[in-house]
């Protein structure tokens, strides 16, 4: 879990960082290339630090390629423009590329990847990607980022794209209120696809599941009128939540 946390860190990092938008996408191309030379037959030895974290991964979960070039594309989608009022299709994408994606290579290493539980993750991803989205709206914001769906925006009167025009409009809180909709009903989503799942194995992704939620909760009851407002949740109630659905 360090190994994908750290690969996943890295490319996030590029994505964010200060170079050009050429600059980063040779960047994310250098990524792509040394993950397809993990899965070459030959005996490839990486003088990276993650790449060689993530081949003695790859070998003992069997992670597949196709997630960790997921999570790089979306990455490039992060780079390219195109996440500044997306479609809700476009978001659904980028949502299952930067956290489906790494849920699906989480439950591997869970122990539980059959088709309920990839299910699951995917529908996880999306959750709490929606709730971060909700969360980090001013500090998108400052990277020109936009991840609230143009259809809810239409839907409330707003014609600006621009993240700080659209930040300023009275109308944000029913288009954040829309969206929290939409994340509320993939935690339901997630929670009934459990039911397929071996639970003990995905302990820590349940853990995850129920710990964003109660943020989601705590930014639909700030409505969105204080974007500096911390939903973040006290340390008792983490404790509450990891003793409640940690140890089941």
């Amino acid at each position: 879990m360090f190994a994908i946390y750290a690969f996943c860190r890295a490319v996030d990092d590029i994505a964010d960082g200060p170079e050009s938008v050429s600059e980063k996408r040779v960047q994310l191309d250098e990524w792509h290339t040394n993950i397809d030379a993990l899965y070459l037959s030959g005996g490839y030895n990486p003088e990276h630090p993650i790449l060689r974290a993530l081949a003695a991964a790859i070998e003992t979960y069997g992670l597949e390629r196709d997630d960790f070039h997921a999570v790089i594309a979306g990455m490039e989608m992060d780079t390219d423009g195109s996440m500044c009022a997306p479609s809700a299709e476009l978001l659904e994408l980028y949502c299952q590329r930067v956290a489906g994606a790494v849920g699906l290579l989480s439950i591997r290493v869970f122990g539980d990847a059959g088709t309920g539980a990839r299910g699951f993750a995917k529908a996880l991803g999306s959750a709490l990607q929606l709730t971060n989205i909700l969360r980090d709206l001013k500090d998108d914001a400052e990277l020109n980022r936009l991840y609230l769906p143009r259809e809810h925006l239409t839907a409330q009167g707003i014609g600006a794209t621009e993240p700080a025009e659209v930040l300023r409009h009275p109308a944000l809180p029913d288009v954040c209120a829309a969206l929290a909709r939409d994340a509320h009903d993939r935690y339901a989503e997630a929670d009934d696809l459990l039911a397929d799942c071996d639970r003990r194995a995905l302990k820590p992704a349940i853990v995850m599941k129920e710990s964003y939620r109660r943020v989601l909760d705590s930014l639909v009851a700030s409505g969105w009128r204080n974007l500096d407002h911390d939903p973040g949740i006290s340390i008792a109630r983490k404790l509450w939540i990891t003793l409640r659905h940690g140890f089941v």
